[in-house]
């Protein structure tokens, strides 16, 4: 399901307009990621829960001269864990 898929079925469903859904969408999708700028984690409950994972710093492999190593750098990565009701609803 595409963006725009799910917004022509938040439309039909909620009886709105496509530019409604898809202006909530938006403003969802902004809330998320502005909160998830923040470090804050974000619960939706019966659905699960966006946070921000934490990758460590490593040594790799130049994949084009495989006897070079290279620094990775720690990031933070977006997760996600599904909540029960929709891991119930999967299976």
């Amino acid at each position: 399901m595409t963006k725009q898929d799910l917004i022509n079925a938040s439309a039909a469903a909620a009886g709105v307009t496509k530019k409604d859904a898809q202006a909530i969408i938006d403003a969802m999708l902004d809330s998320v990621t502005a909160s998830l700028q923040k470090g804050e984690s974000v619960t939706i409950t019966g659905f699960g829960t966006f946070r921000i994972s934490h990758r460590a710093a490593r040594k790799g492999v130049n994949p084009r001269n495989p006897q070079q190593t290279i620094d990775i750098p720690a990031m933070k990565l977006p997760a996600f864990k599904p909540g029960k009701t929709l891991k119930d609803a999967v299976r």
